[in-house]
Parts: C-alpha cells; sequence; structure tokens
C-alpha cells in the first residue's frame, strides 16, 4: 500500500530554508520514501510529542517528524530540520514550540 505524502505549512517553510539544493534534495528523496512502510522507517516519540515520529535523514544530522494518519492513508510531515541537543533551533524543541501554538496538526491549516 502506498501512502500520500502530505506537508504542513510550517515543514514546507523549514524546507524552503535550506540553502543547499543537495540536502533539500536529499530530504525530499527521504520524505518521497515514506509511501512505502513509513510504520517501520520511524523512532516513535514519546512527552510533548507523543504520536509523532521521526526519521534520520543527510547521514545523522537532519530529522523528519511526521505523524500518520492511518484512516486517511497520509503521512504528514510536520517538522523537518538539524538535531542539535541543547539548542533552541533543535527540530525537536521547534516541533514542541509549534505542537504548543497548535500548528503540527495537518488540520490547522
Amino acid at each position: 500500500m502506498r501512502w500520500k505524502i502530505k506537508l504542513t505549512l510550517p515543514a514546507l517553510k523549514q524546507l524552503a530554508a535550506i540553502r543547499d539544493t543537495r540536502i533539500r534534495e536529499s530530504i525530499s528523496r527521504r520524505i518521497n520514501a515514506l509511501e512505502n512502510n513509513p510504520e517501520e522507517q520511524v523512532k516513535p516519540l514519546a512527552a510533548e510529542l507523543a504520536g509523532y515520529r521521526s526519521i534520520r535523514a543527510v547521514g545523522q544530522r537532519y530529522r523528519i517528524l511526521y505523524k500518520l494518519e492511518e484512516e486517511k492513508v497520509i503521512v504528514a510531515v510536520v517538522a523537518l530540520g538539524i538535531r542539535k541537543t541543547g539548542d533552541k533551533k533543535d527540530v525537536y524543541e521547534l516541533a514542541k514550540k509549534l505542537a504548543r501554538l497548535g500548528l503540527l496538526d495537518i488540520d490547522s491549516e
């Protein structure tokens, strides 16, 4: 079964903000690979981001955060960026902030 990929507005902006074309293309390829078996390629997240999943891209530096909407067969990419533990620009910290603002849901667009 192939899943439909949908990016939230914050995820689209984060992808567009990556200046290096090769990195942006690599991330796009990794996102497109989620069409097939997205539930098997992941690390489930906890705490504030429970229900979301994370995969690595561009080696170990970037993370793509997404949620599966199984009834609609949609992979909703909600955030992506560099993993920087302890940094306020860390992709997980940004995703938590977006979640608190209600901006991670695909239906909020």
